[in-house]
């Protein structure tokens, strides 16, 4: 039996499915820029005044706004599954906030590993490698509490956790099983954003060396 606080299971897990799906599909994001190399798009771009960053962002934001989509979903699907959650308009922005935040985190990523690796097997390979650790490293299926030292350890320093807490805190009515605080989950968000689109901004003309 899994303590979730209170919270009925499948509660608990609907906002780390959620997560999840953002996740698969942020991860891959990367390999659209193989593709405008290979077109020849990417080149253009760098002869343009646009700074990298703006570039990164551009791509990051792109994935998430993709990532909305799989989000309603997931949403719809746990409405027919008879999942009771809060759909007061504060937490359902809050909620947009943190699937666009962790789909521009993950993008980044992404962007970064295509970067370094170029090409579209090497991408595909590494980003299949990538998405189970994440998520098994995380608070998606069980909580943090129930997890060896260790494994704990890793799940305070991916950035999936703190999407799932804050959806938890959002779109669960009670939201007992959210613990970190939502100043720390959109915190840590951003700060990892930042500093994934400064390493992804800084790799962005490698892709066509």
């Amino acid at each position: 039996m899994i303590d979730t606080g209170g919270t009925p299971y499948l509660a608990f897990l609907v906002p780390g499915i959620l997560a999840q799906s953002v996740l698969f599909i942020a991860i891959f994001n990367g390999i659209s820029i193989i593709w405008e190399r290979d077109l020849g798009i990417v080149h253009k771009f760098l002869a343009s005044p646009t700074p990298r960053a703006a570039l990164v962002l551009g791509k990051a934001l792109g994935g998430g706004v993709r990532a909305l989509v799989q989000a309603v979903v997931v949403l719809l699907l746990a409405v027919l599954l008879g999942v009771q959650l809060s759909w007061k308009p504060l937490a359902l922005c809050g909620a947009v906030a943190l699937v666009l935040l962790g789909a521009m985190v993950f993008s980044s990523f992404s962007l970064s590993i295509a970067c370094i690796v170029k090409t579209r097997e090497r991408f595909m390979g590494v980003g299949q490698v990538l998405t189970m650790p994440l998520f098994f490293a995380s608070n998606a299926i069980y909580p943090t509490s129930l997890m060896p030292s260790w494994l704990r350890t890793l799940s305070h320093v991916n950035p999936l956790t703190y999407q799932i807490d804050g959806l938890r805190s959002l779109l669960l009515p009670a939201g007992p099983a959210a613990h970190i605080g939502l100043s720390t989950d959109y915190g840590v968000l951003t700060l990892a954003l930042a500093g994934l689109v400064a390493v992804a901004a800084r790799l962005y003309p490698n892709i066509v060396r």
